[in-house]
């Protein structure tokens, strides 16, 4: 006999077949809409024998057995009973998972390396000594999206996932007290907080200029800051620094003429100058740190090309004259 089709989540069933009820290896005993409307009429509940013991009593679920009638609950519906039943006509109802619930995957992962008979590497690392990994993925994360490379990018998103995995568990483990829900209601509150234009429908915000001011404004005042400048990260790259620096002063309508190397750097030296050329770019709408990146970058690629092409003319790369290098520098 054909196997019945799925049935949709929050459709009708009518109780003259038996129902056959996949339940999310994930979600545990969190049962489709469906099932729960069956279950509050009456209809016999049994487990598979794939279910946990422990969460088909959580369900209240009965041994299979013999059975053919009622609700079958089971973690494949192509195998067992399970199969059986629907084989013979039984209607199948899966239990959805929300978006981002494979991050419960990730979760308990972390959780399996830094719990006893985990990995000794993992279980040994503190705060401190993860931070270099911290930055380089975030370097690298920042390179998959300079390079446009969707495949990296999906790679290095998860790397620095996991950074943050990572310092949310030593966390939970130290006199800190905090685990990685408490993360992500801190974040939660703080997304809301930031945007009552959107969630509590109090004011608006017509443009994203307006609300990149708005959120400022709204972040002093929550982190009862002093100055325009608190909580510029000054670990930063140098120019990046001074980036944000100026995106912040000039937030709070500091004169321009006012900003390091507004003299034309002869009060302030190279470094004056330096951030004089990053505020001019910054004031202008651009990006000084990724526009210095760039010309790095394209310049390091250059070296590269004339290393090959001195080293086709069997030429030492590493001995080249400054003739031999513009004779080889690339077009």
């Amino acid at each position: 006999m054909t196997p019945a089709p799925p049935v949709g989540v929050g459709q009708p069933v009518v109780v003259t077949q038996p129902v056959v009820v996949t339940l999310s290896h994930r979600l545990g005993a969190v049962l489709p809409a469906s099932a729960a409307g069956l279950l509050r009429e009456g209809t016999p509940l049994h487990a598979d024998t794939d279910v946990p013991v422990e969460l088909a009593q959580l369900c209240g679920a009965h041994p299979v057995g013999d059975a053919g009638q009622g609700l079958l609950l089971t973690m494949d519906p192509s195998t067992g009973a399970a199969a059986r039943w629907v084989a013979t006509g039984a209607a199948v109802l899966t239990t959805p998972e929300p978006r981002g619930v494979a991050l419960l995957d990730a979760v308990a992962v972390m959780d399996r390396l830094r719990s006893p008979g985990g990995c000794p590497w993992d279980a040994e690392q503190t705060h401190r000594s993860l931070m270099p990994y911290l930055i380089e993925e975030t370097y690298e994360l920042y390179q998959a999206l300079e390079d446009s490379d969707t495949g990296a990018l999906r790679e290095e998103l998860g790397d620095v996932l996991l950074q943050v995995l990572f310092h949310a568990r030593v966390a939970q483990e130290t006199s800190e007290g905090f685990d990685i829900d408490a993360v992500a209601t801190g974040l939660v509150a703080k997304l809301v907080t930031r945007h009552p234009h959107v969630f509590a429908g109090s004011e608006k915000v017509r443009t994203a200029a307006e609300q990149e001011i708005r959120w400022e404004q709204l972040k002093r005042t929550e982190k009862r800051r002093e100055s325009s400048v608190d909580g510029v990260a000054l670990t930063q790259p140098a120019v990046a620094l001074a980036a944000k620096l100026v995106s912040r002063v000039t937030k709070a309508a500091l004169p321009a003429d006012l900003l390091p190397g507004a003299d034309g750097g002869a009060d302030g030296g190279i470094g004056a100058s330096l951030f004089a050329l990053s505020a001019a770019a910054k004031l202008a709408g651009a990006d000084p740190e990724a526009a210095l990146r760039y010309v790095a970058r394209r310049f390091a690629d250059d070296v590269r090309a004339a290393e090959r092409s001195a080293r086709a003319a069997g030429l030492d790369p590493k001995a080249l004259t400054p003739q031999q290098w513009r004779e080889h520098w690339p077009a």
